[in-house]
């Protein structure tokens, strides 16, 4: 399970899109309309990202695939009494464990399942930190936004060096 394409990839796309849009949109407007037309990309934008955060649940599926790696690398490595579980309230990419296991077994389980992909970090109390889920998806929403702003303005400056040509 990769983050970049289960949970990230539909963000972007749709930050793109959006972003694409607007500013087909606002690139042919006034200052103001122009203004008004990123400011509701943005926010269409950040709310795609929530909508597919919440309501169609790609946060349950990555946090189910998240959990089942973990579980399945404490498997392999043949320590079934430690539990691993993704820090909830709010989601983020951090695993807490938890079971019995000496200071050697706790540092090297910790590396170890920072290395299992959805993974961020991995720690023993149960402290939180970490960027939250959906904080995360709000950021590559935008990044694609900004990316789609790109193509869009890139396509109006095409445009108007070709509106000057008038054989």
């Amino acid at each position: 399970m990769n983050p970049l394409w289960d949970y990230f990839w539909p963000s972007l796309t749709a930050g793109m899109v959006v972003g694409i849009v607007a500013g087909a949109y606002g690139f042919r407007r006034r200052r103001s309309r122009r203004n008004l037309a990123l400011a509701l990309g943005t926010v269409s934008s950040i709310a795609l990202a929530l909508l597919w955060h919440g309501p169609l649940g790609a946060a349950d599926r990555f946090a189910a695939a998240a959990e089942r790696g973990a579980h399945n690398a404490l498997v392999y490595y043949e320590i079934t009494e430690v539990k691993a579980h993704l820090h909830h309230g709010p989601l983020t990419r951090q695993v807490m464990l938890s079971g019995p296991a000496d200071d050697f077994q706790r540092q090297e389980l910790a590396r170890h399942m920072g290395e299992v992909p959805g993974i961020a970090s991995a720690s023993w109390s149960n402290d939180g930190g970490g960027i939250p889920l959906i904080v995360e998806g709000a950021a590559v929403a935008i990044l694609g936004f900004l990316l789609g702003l790109l193509v869009a303005y890139l396509v109006e400056l095409r445009r108007r060096y070709n509106a000057q040509w008038n054989w």
